[in-house]
């Protein structure tokens, strides 16, 4: 049992304000507040830097716990532990007893404990009739019952923190690739621009970089990126749209669109066999029949993840698609050829389909590069592609036993199974 009283430090030790605020914050507990010893350590240790206890401290505190009788800290089983400074060390594997004295006078000072000297200064339990603690002088472990909201508070907000600093290092680390390996595009395809300036500022950002960068530090250091990033894509931009004036919206060829963003393309086999008899397939140099862009996002839902302001036009997808290729490892030259042979909107499509289904291409560079020589000889069509994705068609057949890849190389050419020809 505790007394209501603040009790003093033995020896030399001082008493303080501080510590008379604990005593009494301590003797406030709820009736019937339980709460399990561990469960309370555990969050110490996440929201450690919040509380301000050091990892040694928190090694003492292990131990004292493991004096404590019962799992569940509660008034009903008691507060107290009295263990001497030789058994405590040995619990703290062997903690030099200096070293023992400084964290335990830290876990005080920090709150997470108060001391309750005897007279001598020495630990112990008197104890009544039928073995009854009557009177303990030790350490009580109250605090960590009046506080327990506290420390839950404190291991969330660290949580909180440490998953938006490891968030922000990525998106550091996802602008430095893309600057980076788009200048170096930039360089190699001889593109006009100042490129040498624009690449000492991206090394004087990264340079400057903290080892141990903080949250508001990185805050910061994307926003500069964020900035540069978006100079190299308008400048690469407009190259693009100089070299190759038929993929600009802005010219005279006009776009065929569908205004039933919910509609889908159903391919008879029966259908497009006779045609196949009566029609000449197109030549390489018409453009692709561009799609509603309602349908598109209903297929491939995922490219919206990337766009920084949503996709509500043509336009962003077309930046967002250009923006994407760099995540999924196709090259500039691939992705320029593709746009020249499509059209620049049915490329940002097909790259929208591919990354709709990433995890099952091993080269996704490679598998635009195909399909680009497919529109280019007039055996492609992405109607299909999209028909296929929207109703689900585009899963392995186990009866089949076609693949997926399998299965989307003949959705891309016009037909659902190999048997169709």
């Amino acid at each position: 049992m505790e007394s209501g009283f603040a009790t003093t430090p033995f020896g030399r030790r001082p008493m303080t304000l501080a510590l008379v605020k604990a005593n009494a914050a301590s003797r406030q507990i709820p009736q019937g507040a339980v709460v399990e010893k561990w469960q309370v350590y555990r969050w110490l240790c996440e929201g450690k830097s919040i509380v301000g206890v050091g990892d040694r401290a928190l090694a003492v505190l292990s131990a004292l716990l493991t004096f404590y009788p019962d799992d569940q800290i509660s008034e009903e089983n008691g507060l107290m532990v009295f263990p001497s400074n030789a058994q405590l060390s040995l619990r703290a594997h062997g903690m030099a007893d200096s070293t023992l004295r400084r964290n335990l006078a830290e876990l005080v000072s920090c709150g997470l404990i108060i001391r309750r000297d005897s007279a001598n200064g020495k630990r112990f339990a008197r104890k009544g009739q039928g073995g009854v603690v009557v009177e303990a002088f030790g350490f009580s472990l109250a605090p960590l019952l009046t506080r327990v909201a506290e420390f839950q508070q404190a291991a969330d907000q660290a949580r909180a923190d440490s998953r938006a600093l490891r968030l922000m290092r990525e998106r550091v680390t996802l602008h430095r690739r893309d600057i980076h390996k788009l200048v170096e595009a930039a360089v190699e395809g001889d593109v006009p621009g100042d490129w040498g300036p624009l690449f000492n500022r991206f090394r004087a950002i990264v340079d400057a970089i903290p080892r141990r960068a903080t949250l508001p530090e990185l805050e910061a250091i994307v926003a500069k990126l964020t900035v540069l990033h978006d100079e190299v894509d308008r400048m690469l931009e407009s190259f693009t749209n100089s070299t190759n004036p038929s993929c600009n919206e802005s010219q005279n060829e006009r776009q065929q669109s569908d205004s039933n963003t919910e509609s889908f393309f159903v391919f008879e086999p029966a259908l497009e066999k006779s045609r196949a008899a009566v029609e000449p397939r197109p030549g390489p140099d018409e453009r692709l029949k561009s799609y509603p862009i309602g349908l598109v996002l209903k297929a491939c839902p995922e490219i919206a993840d990337y766009a920084v302001n949503g996709i509500t036009s043509r336009r962003d997808l077309m930046l967002t698609a250009a923006q994407v290729r760099g995540y999924l490892g196709v090259s500039p030259s691939a992705y320029e050829e593709a746009c020249h042979v499509m059209g620049q909107e049915v490329a940002a499509i097909v790259i929208a389909c591919i990354l709709q289904r990433a995890q099952h291409i091993n080269s996704a560079g490679g598998y635009l590069r195909v399909l680009t020589e497919k529109a280019r000889e007039g055996q492609f069509s992405v109607g299909p592609m999209l028909d296929g994705r929207a109703q689900g068609q585009w899963r392995c057949n186990e009866d089949d036993g076609m693949s997926w890849i399998q299965r989307f190389a003949w959705l891309s050419i016009g037909r659902r199974y190999p048997w169709e020809l």
